[in-house]
């Protein structure tokens, strides 16, 4: 692919990114057209490729994402700038690191725990999450920020919350501020939906001596024939009507 010529002003906004990792997508794209998960994996390293892409689209720039054929003949993820005039004002810079206080004062308003598993961690293992994601909503300066539009989430729930929310119309195109309020990612103790579908989600861990509690489950299950979530769906449905 030829690379395109982009407008002054486009071009300035792409200059002024200087984090490593979205400056590298940025580099790579401007000189080849586009860039692949192929790219990203064998060339630079990174073994996750969506948020090397991501972190360019967290600096307001618009980036594309389709479909090519990779080296070994499968198709692949390719990125490439979008529409100039679709640049988003105020999220030059990305993220903003948060502050140990600002952690601390999470954990005194809810417990060291995640907020969707709802399970306990040491401190350490928690991560600070914008419960309406940063590419819809974007940021506030540190010093007027909320801790109600905040929330601590465990690495597992933080990792399956940035693909539902990546797959959802509302992160990609939509950007509407309700609507992620009302989804699970955002308010699992209140939500309509989850990444607008009509869908509800229980997270669900045996800790300690509950694990023989989940063998056995497991095992009625297999001899059941049917997966672990239908089989306690089953068995829900069946007490709930008793």
């Amino acid at each position: 692919m030829v690379p395109k010529k982009f407008p002054k002003n486009f071009l300035a906004r792409l200059t002024a990114v200087t984090a490593k990792r979205p400056r590298t997508v940025i580099d790579h794209i401007l000189k080849y057209g586009f860039i692949t998960t192929e790219d990203l994996k064998t060339k630079y390293g990174y073994n996750h490729p969506p948020r090397a892409a991501r972190d360019v689209r967290e600096q307001g720039i618009p980036i594309e994402t389709y479909t090519v054929v990779g080296g070994d003949g499968r198709k692949i993820a390719a990125y490439r700038f979008g529409d100039p005039a679709s640049i988003r004002r105020g999220f030059l810079g990305g993220r903003s690191a948060f502050p140990k206080a600002f952690k601390k004062a999470l954990v005194e308003a809810h417990g060291s725990r995640c907020h969707i598993c709802l399970q306990r961690y040491e401190e350490r293992y928690l991560q600070i999450d914008h419960r309406v994601p940063y590419e819809v909503a974007g940021d506030i300066a540190i010093d007027a920020r909320d801790i109600a539009s905040y929330m601590l989430v465990c690495g597992s729930c933080n990792r399956a919350k940035s693909w539902s929310c990546e797959h959802c119309p509302n992160w990609s195109q939509l950007k509407v501020r309700a609507t992620c309020n009302s989804c699970y990612w955002a308010s699992p103790e209140a939500y309509r939906h989850i990444a607008m579908q009509d869908a509800r989600r229980l997270e669900l861990i045996w800790l300690g001596k509950e694990v023989n509690e989940f063998d056995e489950v497991r095992e009625r299950a297999r001899e059941s024939g049917e997966p672990m979530p239908d089989f306690v769906k089953r068995v829900l449905r069946r007490t709930i009507r008793k």
